[in-house]
């Protein structure tokens, strides 16, 4: 598994999900070899912490987890206008004038390694990679064991996987440019442009925008490496066939042995509803869909839930939304509130901050697709994104089912 983890990670470069920290990364290309570790070194151990934190429900570490990507995007725009113009750097408080040259190696003849472990935290703190396949089984198994050294040690393996394919594209930017700087004076213009690159990604990361743009791509094509990855090593596939499968947008089929549906009971929290369960469903076609609102994956599948939801409702389809977070900041409630509202979402949205409903329905993924029928019964599930024709299809299919009855 540390092997598949690492792996794992190398592939994280390919997914649109990595871009928001890219540049905060290859602002740092003409650093020396060793700050550069340093910064890697950083983001990798930050991300392990505050995964391997996600999972525990205590109302401090949610908190310090969203204090702490505020203030890494404060440290990111120091590091920008440090970048940008030694001017602007005057213009700012001595404290943060003092964090900016500490954070910038090239305004001081020796610089320790604090400088460049600080911003690659800061990455790490923004850092929220896509959970394909191999990310997804790790996250999955720390929240129904809570966090260990077991899933630390695999998030480390995964991050350090990611710091080698990053670390390679840094070191080949910084190749070349070595290569340019005899013949064209690059370095201040490399200095300017890194610092605006940076400051434009703080600037979406903190507005939110950063899931907008990233809402039109896909990581389906990442996906589908992972899972051959999976199939072709030894002595994983029996453990994680079942498990993983599915992530790749592969759909379970129909099977009226998948038995009936699982209790609802447990969540914290219903918006857009009263609590629901199985008994005030009855006679009722339901789709339950886990997500949570900061998952790419679960955002490209959103629009499709959304338009379901609203085209079949009059015929008896009822769509649940079932927030499970991945990360501590998802666990606030007014964050899900605000995104409830922000994405035009009005089906019910039962907040599974424990995990309750997740273990009821021995669900692995996000997003994961359940649809019932009238019946109760668990007909037919999907994970991850696409396949899209097909679920509208089994939708249309149960709902006719549903309606049979009644009509003879």
């Amino acid at each position: 598994m540390f092997l598949i983890a690492f792996l794992g990670g190398i592939l994280t470069v390919l997914s649109p999900c990595i871009l928001p920290v890219v540049p905060f990364l290859f602002a740092g290309v003409e650093r020396t070899r060793s700050s550069i570790f340093f910064t890697l070194g950083g983001m990798v151990l930050t991300f392990a912490l505050i995964a391997s934190l996600a999972v525990v429900s205590s109302e401090w570490v949610i908190q310090a987890n969203n204090t702490g990507r505020h203030v890494a995007l404060i440290v990111m725009v120091v590091f920008a206008l440090s970048l940008i113009s030694a001017r602007i750097g005057d213009w700012l408080a001595r404290p943060f004038v003092m964090l900016g040259n500490r954070l910038d190696p090239a305004t001081r003849k020796k610089s320790g390694p604090l400088g460049s472990v600080m911003i690659g935290v800061a990455t790490g703190l923004l850092w929220a990679p896509c959970a394909g396949p191999i990310l997804g089984v790790i996250l999955s198994g720390a929240m129904l064991q809570g966090a260990n050294a077991q899933t630390s040690l695999l998030l480390v393996a995964y991050g350090l996987g990611s710091a080698l394919s990053l670390g390679t594209l840094i070191f080949a930017g910084r190749s070349l440019v070595n290569r340019l700087k005899p013949s064209i004076p690059v370095t201040a213009w490399l200095r300017r442009g890194a610092g605006v690159a940076v400051l434009a990604a703080a600037a979406v990361i903190s507005t939110g925008a950063d899931n907008a743009l990233l809402a039109g791509t896909s990581s389906e094509s990442v996906t589908r490496v992972e899972q051959g990855l999976l199939e072709n090593v030894p002595k994983v596939v029996d453990y994680l066939v079942s498990k993983v499968k599915a992530d790749t947008a592969i759909d379970t089929g129909i099977d009226t042995d998948k038995g009936s549906m699982p209790s609802l009971d447990g969540a914290v929290e219903w918006l857009n509803s009263p609590a629901l369960n199985t008994q005030a469903l009855k006679g009722k076609v339901v789709l339950v869909d886990f997500w949570t609102y900061d998952c790419i994956n679960c955002q490209h599948t959103l629009p499709y839930v959304k338009d379901w939801a609203k085209k079949y409702q009059q015929d008896g389809l009822v769509v649940i939304g079932v927030h499970t977070p991945e990360y501590g900041f998802e666990r606030i409630i007014d964050n899900v509130r605000d995104q409830v509202e922000k994405l035009g979402i009005t089906y019910p949205v039962a907040i599974d901050n424990n995990y309750a409903i997740w273990r009821n329905f021995d669900n692995q993924y996000w997003p994961a697709h359940y649809l019932i029928d009238a019946k109760g019964q668990v007909r037919y599930t999907h994970f991850g994104e696409g396949s899209y024709d097909t679920q509208e299809q089994m939708i249309r299919q149960l709902l006719q089912e549903a309606k049979a009855p009644a009509a003879s």
